[in-house]
């Protein structure tokens, strides 16, 4: 069973941050899922989504004096230069996890390469989500740019590309054709639009593997024994996202999954450690 850190560990340290990861390493976590968008200068940066979350990062002030773009909050990180989206804060307290998680002031949205030179040394893997939706055009230059900054730090063999636009499977299998690739789906990503025109209807661990996943990652609530063993069968490991609660952990360590993604990998370990 691996153990996976969403977005680091963001139950206890603010998300996609430095800082963060490197606390996230001390836990022993076997993964680190991150989440990579790409700026309007063609850098990758650290963000859960493709606009600046007010309730994960902070405005200071502008990169320059009068920038017609300020305030950056609220904005699609696609609209933003590298030097506009390095002047938030980034280490603010999320209100979701006000009881749980340390703040960390000060702290920066990072780079795809800063983070993968913190994480280089260490032996963890990466869970690379590319986010994208549907509505995007340039699916294969952000993935094409995340690929090459982790050939860059020798990483590549260590890291999965993840997407619920699964039109980054298909790319991504041409750059990385032995790689790992996750299919990411939920609830309301169950449609031909967001599956690269799979039909769901033919059943979602098929689609998933036509679709090039080699790893199939559902929202808890869609993870059943039965999925978990329709996915073995067709040589696909199953991720769940997310889960937090320790009793909830050990029923799908018991259906069978390969790994689980939390935002609290000291309970998960805690839960795998007790099981043996």
């Amino acid at each position: 069973m691996e153990i996976q850190g969403h977005r680091g560990a963001r139950g206890l340290w603010p998300e996609n941050t430095l800082p963060g990861f490197a606390r996230t390493l001390e836990l022993g976590v076997d993964v680190v899922e991150l989440d990579v968008g790409l700026t309007a200068d063609g850098v990758p940066v650290l963000h859960h989504d493709q606009a600046l979350r007010g309730d994960t990062v902070r405005d200071r002030e502008p990169c320059r004096p009068g920038d017609p773009m300020y305030p950056y909050v609220g904005r699609p990180i696609r609209e933003l230069t590298l030097a506009q989206v390095k002047t938030v804060d980034a280490g603010v307290p999320h209100p979701r996890f006000a009881e749980t998680q340390t703040p960390l002031p000060g702290a920066r949205v990072p780079t795809l390469a800063e983070a993968c030179e913190l994480f280089a040394p260490h032996d963890v893997r990466l869970a690379v989500e590319i986010k994208t939706d549907p509505s995007w055009p340039e699916v294969e230059t952000i993935t094409t740019t995340a690929v090459k900054v982790l050939d860059s730090y020798g990483l590549t063999e260590r890291s999965r590309l993840l997407a619920f636009d699964w039109r980054v499977l298909g790319v991504a299998r041409g750059l990385l054709p032995s790689g790992e690739r996750i299919a990411l789906v939920e609830p309301d990503t169950l449609e031909a639009s967001w599956m690269a025109g799979h039909d769901p209807a033919g059943g979602l661990v098929a689609a998933a593997a036509a679709a090039g996943a080699t790893m199939i990652s559902p929202k808890r609530v869609m993870v059943t024994p039965e999925l978990v063993a329709a996915a073995h069968d067709r040589g696909l490991a199953v991720v769940v996202w997310t889960v937090n609660d320790p009793v909830e952990m050990a029923r799908y360590v018991a259906f069978g999954a390969d790994a689980i993604v939390t935002d609290y990998p000291d309970r998960l370990r805690d839960v795998v450690g007790r099981r043996g």
